[in-house]
């Protein structure tokens, strides 16, 4: 038997989930959470093989979630399983050493399918967004711009994002300048979503 923790913010969906893969002979749901920061104690807990997380959860982001596995409980391996298919998370996801990365309206026994491939330790990736992410590559911007964007995303001030940032607000315009240039976007809001839109944040 395969044992699976899911780790989704969204009852309903976790519910859909557990009963699509619990048809299954050799899998079997053990555990589920709502969130990302209890999923490292709840494989531990229910000593799970496989983790299928979501992407945006609260407490911790799916991709930061793998990576926590990854160090607090390295037996469980890490399966992204999610609407949002974009380049950069699949980028990310990997590098912090996700085993997979599916979108969710994979059919069910696909699904199955690569739950049982990743156990056995194979890397599994949604075709269609693997060629995505070779197109759009890694993501240009650098930490600090990233790190000044996430935080102009939430419609903060230069002094605001300045005073969380621990950055002076010339600093602030510099990051934020250069993230626009680099993604292509004419204001700061369009950087943002563009960069959003990779999955670059």
């Amino acid at each position: 038997m395969i044992r699976l923790l899911l780790a989704d913010d969204q009852a309903l969906v976790r519910g859909a989930l557990a009963a699509l893969l619990d048809l299954e002979r050799d899998l079997e749901v053990v555990a589920q959470v709502g969130r990302g920061d209890e999923v490292v104690s709840a494989a531990l807990a229910a000593q799970a093989d496989v983790a299928l997380l979501d992407v945006e959860m609260p407490g911790l982001d799916g991709i930061a979630a793998a990576a926590a596995l990854r160090a607090g409980a390295p037996s469980c391996r890490s399966l992204i399983v999610t609407t949002f298919g974009r380049p950069g998370y699949l980028r990310r996801a990997l590098d912090v050493g996700a085993s997979g990365f599916v979108v969710k309206d994979t059919p069910a026994e696909q699904l199955a399918d690569a739950v049982r491939r990743v156990h056995s330790g194979l890397r599994v990736v949604d075709p269609d967004l693997a060629v995505a992410s070779l197109t759009v590559g890694d993501s240009p911007l650098t930490e600090q711009e990233t790190r000044v964007l996430t935080l102009a995303a939430d419609g903060g001030t230069v002094a605001q994002v300045a005073g969380e940032a621990h950055l002076s607000e010339g600093t602030v315009r510099n990051y934020l300048s250069a993230a626009m240039g680099k993604t292509g976007g004419r204001t700061r809001a369009e950087a943002v979503r563009i960069a959003r839109d990779n999955g670059w944040l």
